[in-house]
């Protein structure tokens, strides 16, 4: 088998701990002095560490909190902007009112009761969901209800991903790689978690692949900076083929680049009740790519990286980066969370919660050539009621008559699954009438 062999996406290696040893042995040699870049992504690292903690010691979040009304005014101070780009993540308070959050919860509630999901649920059809009863669902396998579609192609949170897509550099090397203004439509499920509930969170990890991070080429160019022993030049906000990655086939892989994974809050949720918590050190993504270089590692080893699952962190290879560990501060319904493709998170574990942890999961999907693949088979399954493609395929929704249709979409929501319309339904309706 050839290198090329090993690392494409169209063939995964047949023998990973000798794929993982052939590319160790390969990065090795263009970096040269492996323990003197480690201690400069090192250094690096534990300073920022060290401010994290310091600000969680005077009380101050963390987390960068930027104001709706700030993005739609074009107010949004720099100070703050440079907090983004240094912690890779944000709170947008009031990206839609109160009443429309909690009324987009109600109508999910009547949506699935309508349809006797509760009689209709088969369990957990993957791991996602831990130690839940099958018969109340943390995750609900649900994607086309009519308050999720309308959360997705509402205005504000068109204009709130166009503001984090921004945050990118979206052309560099003379390419552009992709649109900051218009994002791919990329439907999740939802997380309805009731008051008293237990749940054992979920632990420390980035997405967007695991061993393919050093063993994919495309990957390996994302990486290069870094593959070559020069962490200053590493830019975690520069775009270059990041677009270009595939991920090896899995249950967990991700069919879009997404320039940020995020949330928004159909609840109230206080910080201390099993909420997300991240690692707010986009060039963290350093440290976890070099640690397995090291001489302590055994030499097929990744630090814990596995095939088809989500890159996990810890205490016994990354321990310096678990210091750092911040969750969200409070949040209110309307709220959105956002974080870095790259950034390390982790949903901390709760006893008896208290009050409700409503989400709805909405990311940042900039359109591009990937993405809008997708997006088109996204459409397809949207017209029949299936489930994504990334996601299994359970299609609860297949016959629900209620479920969001396409003469529902407005511009925003039909440009997302890149149906084009030259006269829009209700713009024809109006060119009808007398």
């Amino acid at each position: 088998m050839t290198e090329t062999e090993q690392t494409s996406w169209e063939n995964p290696p047949a023998d990973y701990p000798a794929a993982i040893k052939a590319v160790k042995k390969k990065l090795r040699a263009q970096i040269g002095d492996v323990d003197a870049l480690f201690a400069k992504i090192e250094s690096f690292v534990r300073a920022e560490v060290e401010d994290i903690v310091r600000t969680k010691a005077r009380g101050e979040s963390v987390w960068p909190i930027v104001q709706y009304s700030d993005i739609e005014n074009g107010t949004v101070p720099q100070e703050t902007l440079d907090l983004i780009h240094r912690r890779g993540c944000a709170v947008i308070r009031g990206q839609v009112s109160e009443d429309t959050a909690t009324g987009w919860d109600q109508s999910l509630v009547d949506y699935v009761d309508s349809n006797d999901f509760d009689k209709k649920y088969r369990g957990p059809a993957d791991n996602f969901f831990g130690n839940l009863k099958a018969s109340k669902p943390e995750i609900y396998p649900i994607y086309w209800s009519p308050a999720q579609m309308e959360a997705r192609q509402h205005e504000h949170t068109a204009r709130v991903q166009s503001f984090m897509n921004a945050q990118w550099k979206s052309e560099s090397q003379g390419v552009t790689w992709f649109d900051p203004d218009q994002d791919a439509m990329y439907p999740d499920r939802i997380r309805r978690r009731p008051p008293g509930a237990n749940s054992n969170g979920l632990g420390a990890h980035t997405d967007s692949g695991s061993v393919e991070r050093w063993l994919t080429p495309a990957y390996q160019q994302v990486f290069s900076s870094i593959f070559h022993g020069d962490f200053e030049s590493f830019d975690p906000w520069d775009a270059a083929y990041r677009t270009e990655v595939d991920e090896y086939p899995s249950s967990t892989m991700c069919s879009v680049f997404r320039s940020f994974q995020g949330w928004l809050a159909m609840s109230e949720m206080e910080h201390d009740q099993g909420v997300l918590h991240v690692v707010p050190i986009p060039a963290a993504m350093a440290y976890m790519l070099i640690r397995p270089l090291l001489s302590d590692v055994p030499e097929d080893s990744l630090c814990g990286a596995e095939e088809g699952k989500a890159l996990g962190v810890d205490e016994k290879w990354h321990p310096l980066l678990m210091e750092a560990v911040s969750g969200i501060p409070d949040v209110k319904p309307g709220d959105s969370v956002w974080w870095h493709s790259d950034v390390i998170h982790s949903v901390e574990p709760v006893t008896d919660q208290k009050g409700w942890g409503n989400v709805i999961y909405i990311p940042a999907a900039p359109m591009c050539e990937k993405n809008a693949k997708y997006a088109a088979n996204v459409a397809e399954r949207f017209r029949l009621g299936e489930s994504p493609t990334d996601f299994p395929k359970e299609d609860y929704e297949v016959e629900w008559t209620n479920r969001f249709k396409e003469e529902d979409l407005n511009e925003i929501g039909a440009r997302g699954l890149g149906i084009t319309r030259e006269i829009r339904h209700s713009e024809q309706a109006a060119t009808a009438r007398p």
